[in-house]
């Protein structure tokens, strides 16, 4: 139960205004250099542009060619840091880069930018690069269009395939440290006096209650709500009427599309990095869970951003650019398991063109528009989500006017931290070889790191919470519970779609929803009539963003027959 009337009767140094990736950095590094804290998001805690990226842990080797070495610099330092502050999540991924004459990129600037990105990762852990002529490449790659190959580049970044856990460790390590963290509570106004914010009024989305959280004497309020950063400073409020926190909007938001499909003749064992045929646009091909990830693309994006949907346009270009660089593959709609689409923050910048919008990350003082304990922050990448914690609590205790103790986060570790090799995996292999398949041992190892020792406790205490979710995956019913008493999971789709990957491996998770409310129903307190809501809300979520039109189409006109 969340209890917002202590939360009403306390007051706060710092108040962090949206949960996603950026917002998590912060609170976690806030709570652990001794801030009192608290976490507020309007929906579920990395359920925006978090959950909807491509999971790279990435330098961004194409900033190069917008000469931003300082974003590049910091995004392989912090792609360090997390490879060995997150082993069990953010893990080395090759990347693989055909070469062609006829695109923008040739040769020796393909060369050239692998150089300098060795150079800048200088402290790395990872692999250098490796350059490929024409016949090794062609050699090792025999799938790829060879018209006008004339080489290709291999080198290594990182991959996050659970974005959305990485979020998820960063608050729960923040609210072990004494933060307190709120998904699904909504900041309705800013209240406003004498140049400062002085409280919040907020309303839980689950029961419409509304409550308000008050600042200390000196609290600063941060703004990490991605797209929706011009809503927050939107909703301030002075002396009872609407007093919009500036008037220039700073958000210039991108839409970013993906596909899922199985394996496909012709399939890379590595990422490609590629370039579009038609249009020189960059995209990756990524292996991805047993499956492939394909995207993105990068539109301007100027309609609604909580229910955001990769077109039918963008589907068939991700799937026409596949089909070009790897003849075989011959992809169509119908090998399209799963879409989703997301609205990157990116400062706005009429004019430009999407891809040379900077994508370093601001956090803006809103002390010149008249409120002096107000920042936002535009921009930040998953990447580098620690360095943007990092920088706003330093900034944080400026305004504070207290010295800023030494940031911990270069090398604490995330609360699941784990590596292969560490003894508690091989105990839990022999302690549970009996009960569980070893595939699915590892499987939850790979998911929740050390964490795993949690789910299986749970099934010494409920043997059926061993048992598989469906007999195609290795996920077992402890997790559905897990993911309610432990990760702050409210709903089916945070279940389905952040806890776990299980939507994107189930047709849309509606194969499993039968399972996900039995075991609610029985082991989570849900009752029959929250059992029946939860699986239309959850209908409803897929339809609205991840379903294709087209494919909705095709079911209505089945339907119309029958």
């Amino acid at each position: 139960m969340r209890d917002f009337q202590t939360i009403q009767s306390q007051t706060y140094d710092l108040i962090v205004i949206g949960g996603g990736i950026n917002g998590a950095g912060v609170v976690r590094d806030a709570a652990l250099r001794g801030l009192k804290t608290i976490l507020l998001e309007k929906a579920d805690f990395c359920g925006g542009t978090t959950s909807w990226s491509t999971r790279l842990v990435h330098g961004g080797l194409r900033y190069l060619e917008y000469f931003e070495f300082a974003l590049v610099r910091e995004s392989l330092r912090e792609r360090e840091i997390l490879l060995h502050t997150a082993p069990h999540l953010v893990k080395p991924l090759m990347l693989t880069i055909p070469i062609y004459s006829d695109r923008s990129r040739p040769y020796w600037k393909i060369q050239a930018g692998m150089l300098l990105y060795d150079i800048l990762s200088f402290e790395k852990t990872l692999l250098p690069h490796r350059m490929l002529p024409k016949k090794k490449f062609k050699q090792l790659f025999r799938h790829i269009d060879p018209d006008g190959l004339v080489g290709g580049a291999q080198y290594y970044d990182g991959q996050v395939a659970y974005a959305e856990r990485l979020a998820l460790e960063n608050i729960i390590c923040a609210e072990q440290a004494g933060a307190t963290v709120l998904n699904y509570t909504e900041v309705t106004q800013l209240q406003r006096q004498e140049g400062r914010i002085t409280s919040i009024t907020c309303k839980d989305a689950l029961t419409g209650e509304e409550f308000t959280v008050q600042g200390s004497d000196r609290a600063v309020f941060v703004n990490t709500a991605g797209p929706w950063v011009d809503k927050v400073c939107h909703s301030g409020v002075k002396n009872g009427q609407s007093a919009p926190i500036g008037e220039k909007k700073k958000i210039g938001p991108t839409k970013g599309s993906h596909i899922i499909v199985p394996p496909f003749p012709g399939a890379p064992e590595t990422t490609l990095y590629v370039e579009a045929k038609t249009d020189g646009r960059p995209f990756f091909i990524v292996p991805w869970l047993g499956m492939y990830l394909i995207g993105t693309t990068d539109l301007r994006h100027q309609g609604a951003l909580d229910s955001i949907k990769a077109d039918n346009e963008e589907i068939d270009y991700l799937l026409t650019e596949t089909n070009r660089i790897l003849p075989t593959a011959q992809l169509s709609r119908q090998d399209v398991k799963f879409t989703y689409a997301g609205v990157r923050p990116l400062p706005n910048a009429e004019g430009k063109k999407p891809g040379s919008v900077t994508r370093s990350h601001i956090l803006y003082d809103h002390t010149p528009e008249g409120v002096s304990n107000l920042i936002s922050l535009i921009g930040g990448k998953i990447t580098t989500y620690r360095q943007v914690g990092e920088e706003m609590v330093n900034k944080v205790y400026r305004k504070l006017g207290r010295s800023a103790p030494p940031c911990p986060t270069y090398k604490k570790l995330l609360p699941g931290a784990i590596l292969p090799s560490d003894p508690r995996l091989e105990k839990a292999l022999q302690d549970y070889r009996t009960t569980l398949p070893l595939a699915t041992i590892h499987h939850l190892f790979d998911v929740y790191g050390a964490k795993a020792l949690d789910i299986l406790a749970l099934t010494d205490e409920e043997p059926e919470l061993a048992e598989a979710i469906t007999p195609n995956l290795p996920d077992i019913k402890a997790q559905i519970i897990y993911a309610v008493q432990s990760e702050f999971a409210r709903t089916l789709v945070d279940i389905a779609r952040r806890r776990t990957s299980l939507a994107m491996h189930t047709n849309y998770g509606f194969d499993i929803l039968p399972v996900l409310t039995d075991i609610l129903s029985r082991y989570g307190g849900w009752s029959s009539a929250e059992c029946d809501r939860q699986v239309e809300d959850y209908r409803a979520f897929m339809e609205a963003n991840c379903i294709p039109d087209y494919a909705m189409a095709t079911q209505k006109e089945t339907q119309t027959v029958s």
